[in-house]
């Protein structure tokens, strides 16, 4: 299973969010691109990069974004304002791995699986639910699909994988409840990674035996300090060794 160590930016700097409000985000006084090179140095195979101000349809982390890709020395999986063509095929061109697609999917699902199919393996889905229902526009807005009704109307389209965030989880500071991403990964034709959801190495054994989970974000804790990069990706590598039968 593969880990994403998660960076989350706002006004050039590094942020975590409480209980999802952009407006009241922890600040992390980390230098973001020393960061993604030490988690690259440490191991990680990806990381994933979220513009919290793109989201609101500014550009203030356009040119440390761009840095991150540059330096980084690892691939970077994009998320945050997705919303046209030309801002996704922007971003490609910049060399970003990926490009996480939410309210652009629940908008204009033809352009998202077109794009899906004219750059394979570097369009990931998004899928962020809430009370049982797909949320857009940066959490504010509840759609009418339920993950699994949206995950279905994509059946047949290529992504390189699907992010499902339990919402509820992420926002309370509770253990995280597997349930969710458990059910929607049972019934995806795509590899699902899991957002909100990890909080400890437990949780992260918990995860590698779930059918069709291919990877975990891991946010908060790494920033917190309650769990080191190296010890997640040790977890992560050996969660499937075989165990010795004693007779």
């Amino acid at each position: 299973m593969r880990i994403y160590p998660t960076m989350e930016l706002q006004n050039g700097r590094c942020v975590t969010l409480d209980k999802g409000r952009l407006e009241n985000a922890m600040i992390w006084h980390v230098d973001p691109v020393e960061t993604a090179r030490s988690w690259s140095a440490a191991g990680a195979e990806w990381m994933h990069l979220t513009d919290f101000d793109a989201i609101e349809g500014r550009d203030t982390n356009v040119e440390l974004v761009e840095e991150i890709i540059r330096s980084a020395e690892l691939p970077v999986q994009l998320a945050g304002g997705m919303r046209s063509r030309e801002r996704i095929e922007h971003w490609i061109d910049k060399g970003a791995g990926r490009i996480v697609i939410g309210t652009l999917a629940a908008l204009d699902p033809h352009l998202v699986k077109e794009l899906a199919k004219l750059y394979p393996d570097q369009i990931v889905l998004a899928v962020d639910v809430w009370q049982g229902y797909v949320m857009t526009e940066g959490w504010r807005t509840q759609s009418a699909f339920t993950p699994e009704a949206f995950i279905e109307a994509f059946h047949d389209t290529p992504f390189a994988a699907i992010v499902v965030t339990d919402i509820d989880s992420e926002m309370e500071d509770v253990e995280a409840q597997l349930g969710l991403i458990s059910g929607v990964a049972e019934k995806s034709r795509t590899p699902v990674i899991a957002s909100g959801v990890v909080r400890t190495t437990d949780d992260i054994s918990r995860l590698a035996y779930i059918s069709n989970i291919s990877g975990a974000i891991v946010s908060r804790a790494l920033f917190r300090k309650t769990l080191t990069l190296e010890d997640v990706l040790e977890v992560a590598k050996t969660a499937h060794e075989p165990v010795a039968q004693f007779q």
